[in-house]
């Protein structure tokens, strides 16, 4: 008995039609009929009664049926799980993530994934949300890690929060501290950052768009001394003494040296990171692995 004999069998069952089964699995009609016999008779009994223009399944076709049904199944199901698991040897994952997730969060994980998966080719895309919301939407990304909320409704995106981060301010140890001791310490209030100057991201940051309206909140534009970087560019016009900024507290924390860390005084401001992916299309097997990876962290 062989696979194709059983593909072959089901086709007739289903259409009760010799060439429309043929056509449905894509051979000639002669070739079908001639397997359908090879199967009878390895298996020593008709599987259906050929009267003119009605083909109907005998009571060994009909014992049949439902077994052929399940192998074919399970034949699909081993092939799905092999390619599932050649996916984790070799492939890629297209993950988009904001600068400051890069800097932050994504080494570590992103190290670990390429010791388990080193076949895995990464393929990281840095960007605003508003940009990765729409490469994930046309396709171009596999995950994305985002800030909540979204800066437009995604209703064809699934997103699941990943963290809350608080935001911290940094400048030059060489230049006077900013805002005012407390018990636990030196804190900054927003309102402490009017008057002061600030190196600011570019537009379409999600950092830029918090810390402005932060201060709007408090009454005051704030005053930029450099506008327009990326985060990198940000870190090193601050530590050059150029002003201050508001950065995420585990970018600040990998920065290294060069940089004082001073937390946001009560309620503070605080960002949610959010992994986002498409609800349609399930994402690859790799990026799946990737996204537990990042979930589990």
């Amino acid at each position: 008995m062989q696979f194709q004999q059983l593909q072959y069998f089901v086709a007739v069952a289903e259409t009760r039609h010799f060439t429309r089964a043929a056509e449905l699995v894509h051979v000639a009609q002669p070739s079908l009929s001639q397997q359908i016999k090879a199967l009878e008779r390895e298996l020593g009994a008709d599987l259906f009664l050929r009267a003119r223009g009605n083909i109907t399944l005998t009571d060994a076709g009909e014992a049949l049926l439902p077994l052929a049904r399940r192998i074919l199944a399970d034949a699909d199901t081993a092939r799905h799980e092999v390619q599932e698991l050649v996916q984790l040897r070799r492939g890629r994952v297209r993950l988009g993530a904001t600068p400051s997730l890069c800097t932050g969060l994504l080494p570590d994980v992103l190290r670990a994934f390429h010791d388990r998966y080193p076949g895995i080719q990464l393929l990281i895309e840095e960007g605003g949300s508003h940009d990765l919301v729409r490469e994930l939407a046309r396709g171009a990304l596999d995950l994305a890690l985002v800030v909540l909320p979204l800066p437009t409704p995604a209703p064809a995106l699934t997103t699941v929060e990943l963290l809350r981060e608080d935001l911290v301010v940094v400048s030059s140890p060489e230049v006077p501290a900013p805002g005012i001791s407390g018990e636990g310490g030196r804190v900054v209030r927003i309102a402490d950052l009017e008057g002061e100057r600030l190196v600011m991201f570019r537009h379409g940051y999600d950092l830029r768009e918090l810390t402005v309206a932060a201060c709007r909140a408090e009454g005051f534009e704030p005053d930029f001394a450099v506008e327009g970087g990326e985060m990198d560019a940000v870190l090193g016009f601050v530590r050059a003494g150029l002003g201050m900024a508001v950065v995420p507290r585990m970018v600040a924390t990998r920065a290294g040296r060069g940089l004082r860390v001073t937390p946001l005084a009560r309620p503070g401001l605080h960002r949610t990171i959010a992994l986002a992916h498409r609800s349609d299309v399930a994402p690859p097997r790799a990026a799946r692995e990737l996204q537990r990876m990042l979930l589990e962290r």
